[in-house]
């Protein structure tokens, strides 16, 4: 009964045929160890056929949801149990369909009776049901076993190397028995890190080889599991005279049946390195397009072949050691932890590999349709650009459903102490700076700091006349960039090495400027060369740090001057290049308080200590928010208008409660002669609801000069209440340091090394209230320290 096409199994179950009717051992041994959970579960039987589990399992108070690929199947089940309550008959094949129909919230129990063994990519299947196992869950497989199988029928049966693979990545693995049907209940997925293995010591004093890299219509890779037990990909050594490409699409046929032509073969890296002290040189060769069915020709070396979806390759267990180093060629960053290997790419004009399953398109026009109806995407080539360019195949080592995710930033890498150096942003804030950038079809645009989506969404705005010039400051963000871009691009990305901040290129920069440029990392200052490289009248958007709030401005050239066009609330990785900056810190109290200096130097702290142990003042600014209101506005107006600005953080480890409410984030502050005031935020209204709730922003201070200090600061929260709160973004400008001034507008002016910024606030061409002596503020002392 080894059918291999849907038509045959279709006819099986039109003929009237079906399996093994469902024992009283089976039966037990499910009530006993699957019971479901006292307030009902939810159970998903794969492969129902004619149902008859499926309505078992409703018998024990699960819901079921019972799917099969043959349209017949559920046609007979329907038949046979109408009285199943609390069963959905689905027409899924869960190797190749979208998954939308199933529950996004899991399963208390996955069941597969007699149809493990029928799965192509029986791996990949197990996985992805383990991750839809809620915490507790168990999955099932019942499946004949060879010992109990007749030779002939042994293709629907498991040996028991193969049960030990499949129960090997799973916390709980029970091997049960039910009339010579091996029962196996899984609990506790925890699929083990893939391990770079290397096979027996090779003969001969060199090797030469090739390795194949091919992807299905899904984007899936094909991996062969050998009877050395590791994951290989198709390959071998070279034959006489021919080159790499060739004996690449050679070793495909002979390993796996699938034909391609030398010419839709690439060789993309070579890879060095010895095995057992043997020289080896191979090729990773990139396959674009093939045809056939693939069988296993070779059965003395594979056991079978399968697809792998790319973000499962961390977790496949054992891959031959060259495998796993071609994978990272194509895919850097799929596999983790690889032994070094001497690597050399190669410049070659490698056409996109195109395919991605059903479940991304969906996915993704989700994605964009949540960002269109944020209102990030107005316009029509953005929100087109978010519904094409697939996101998950510049995050290969995702989910998809962690890819696209339309608020989250997707880590791609870290440096060594954890923290995040490159990602993909989230799609909203993507299409919000692309929108900014107001870009025509056949623009040229820079971009500093690469990760590839990013630029392929503009590269899509900006249309086939269009050009993007993206660079990072690590070589390997570059590596990935280029293959990621190779492999799903449009062509019109062009990817360097190099510090984002000194620029593009010469060669790089078109005549007259990029029409326009984006910064994908937060950056302390404005680099010069941005400026330059930048066409009059273009746009500049970037994550400028002011005093250390981030703000995605859009800058618009006129000569000299940036004029900012729009400011958006955001957070990007840090700068790594040569304008990266520290930023000054001092420790208080034992490191008990920190204050920090985003822009400028520290401010002299003597007595400030001896102050904090004083008591504690208190101002009311009777200014007040609800939830979910958004201030960042109050933040940067604070930041930019008020001398001896700071921002004070209070380590929570070490916390005595000398402060109140700067917990978890830094607070606005400014410094005095030895005191200090910072704001706060004390709830005053509680409530079941959000609607009810009611927080009052209240400053307090230290020292003899607290009072004044905190009037000052209460009086510049009533000020932002009264002009700004409720108004647009402070006009900006932005300067070349050196710029005297009397050729500055009026305004707030921030220096920094390359630039002057100078903010001009609704309200402030009028003085500020003087400062209110303290026997006259609304203070409350507290003793409290």
């Amino acid at each position: 009964m080894g059918y291999v096409v849907r038509n045959e199994w279709q006819q099986h179950y039109a003929d009237g045929k079906g399996f093994r009717q469902l024992g009283d051992s089976e039966r037990a041994l499910l009530a006993e160890h699957t019971p479901a959970p006292e307030d009902g579960g939810l159970a998903l039987e794969v492969g129902c056929g004619a149902g008859e589990l499926a309505a078992y399992l409703a018998s024990l108070d699960y819901a079921v949801d019972a799917i099969d690929f043959a349209d017949s199947a559920i046609a007979r089940a329907r038949e046979e149990h109408p009285d199943a309550e609390g069963v959905r008959w689905l027409h899924l094949d869960i190797e190749r369909d979208d998954p939308a129909v199933l529950n996004g919230d899991g399963y208390d129990l996955i069941t597969l009776r007699l149809m493990y063994p029928f799965l192509r990519d029986r791996s990949r299947v197990l996985r992805g049901l383990g991750e839809r196992l809620r915490p507790g869950g168990a999955l099932v497989v019942i499946t004949p076993t060879a010992e109990h199988t007749p030779e002939e029928r042994r293709d629907i049966a498991l040996d028991e190397a193969e049960i030990r693979l499949l129960t090997a990545g799973w916390q709980q693995a029970d091997q049960l028995e039910a009339d010579e049907l091996a029962v196996l209940v899984l609990r506790g997925p925890c699929h083990s890190d893939t391990a770079a293995v290397e096979k027996r010591p090779p003969t001969g004093h060199a090797l030469t080889g090739a390795l194949a890299v091919v992807t299905d219509e899904a984007g899936r890779v094909l991996l062969g599991r050998s009877t050395q037990g590791m994951w290989e990909l198709p390959g071998g050594k070279t034959s006489k005279s021919e080159d790499f490409a060739a004996a690449a699409v050679r070793e495909l046929a002979e390993e796996t049946g699938l034909t391609a032509s030398p010419s839709d073969a690439y060789v993309v890296t070579m890879l060095v390195d010895d095995s057992h002290g043997v020289p080896r040189l191979t090729a990773v060769v990139r396959i674009t397009t093939w045809s056939g069915t693939f069988t296993n020709p070779e059965r003395k070396l594979f056991e079978r072949w399968e697809w792998h979806d790319l973000h499962q390759l961390a977790c496949v267990g054992p891959v031959f050691t060259q495998a796993a180093q071609a994978l990272d060629a194509i895919w850097p960053g799929v596999i983790r932890g690889l032994p070094l290997v001497h690597a050399y790419p190669h410049a070659v004009d490698q056409p996109p590999a195109h395919g991605e399953p059903a479940e991304a398109v969906r996915l993704r026009h989700k994605m964009a349709e949540a960002v269109i109806a944020g209102g990030w995407a107005p316009s029509e080539p953005v929100q087109q650009a978010l519904r094409t360019v697939p996101r998950h195949r510049y995050a290969p080592e995702k989910d998809l459903k962690t890819a696209y995710d339309d608020d989250l930033a997707v880590v791609t890498r870290r440096d060594d102490t954890g923290r995040a150096t490159s990602s993909v942003s989230a799609a909203w804030l993507q299409a919000d700076m692309i929108e900014s950038l107001r870009l025509r079809p056949g623009a040229i645009v820079y971009e500093a700091g690469s990760g590839g989506c990013n630029a392929e969404l503009i590269a899509h705005v900006v249309g086939p006349e269009g050009r993007v010039v993206t660079g990072d400051i690590d070589p390997y963000v570059v590596r990935r960039t280029r293959r990621l871009t190779a492999e799903a691009g449009s062509g019109r990305v062009v990817v360097f090495h190099g510090d984002g901040c000194l620029g593009a290129p010469a060669h790089l920069v078109p005549r007259g400027g990029f029409d326009g440029s984006m910064i994908t990392h937060n950056t302390w200052d404005i680099a010069p060369a941005w400026r330059e490289q930048l066409a009059e009248g273009g746009h500049l958007v970037l994550p400028l740090e002011l005093h250390g709030y981030t703000r995605a401005i859009t800058l618009q050239r006129q000569d000299d001057v940036l004029h900012a066009r729009g400011f958006t609330h955001c957070g990007f990785v840090r700068d790594l290049g040569e304008h990266a900056r520290t930023t000054p810190v001092l420790d208080l109290l034992d490191g008990e308080l920190q204050l920090r200096f985003e822009d400028g130097q520290p401010c002299p702290t003597e007595g400030l200590e001896a102050a904090l142990r004083g008591p504690r003042h208190e101002a009311a600014t009777g200014v007040t928010m609800g939830s979910g209101v958004y201030f960042g506005s109050l933040q940067l107006y604070a930041a930019t208008t008020l001398p001896n600005f700071c921002r004070l953080a209070v380590d929570p480890d070490r916390d005595t409660g000398i402060t109140q409410g700067a917990k978890g984030a830094d607070a606005p502050a400014i410094l005095g002669d030895g005191s200090l005031a910072y704001l706060t935020h004390l709830q005053t209204r509680h409530g079941d609801t959000p609607a009810e709730l009611l927080w009052e922003f209240t400053v307090h201070a230290f020292g003899e000069q607290g009072p004044v200090l905190a009037a000052q600061l209460a009086a510049t929260v009533r000020a932002w209440d009264r002009d700004v709160r409720d108004g647009d973004d402070p006009a900006l400008t932005i300067h070349p340091a050196g710029t005297p001034d009397h050729q500055l507008p009026a305004g707030d002016v921030l220096d920094k090394r390359h630039s002057r910024l100078v903010f001009q606030w609704p309200g402030r061409d009028a003085l500020l209230p003087a400062p209110v002596e303290p026997k006259e503020a609304a203070l409350v002392v507290s003793e409290d320290a």
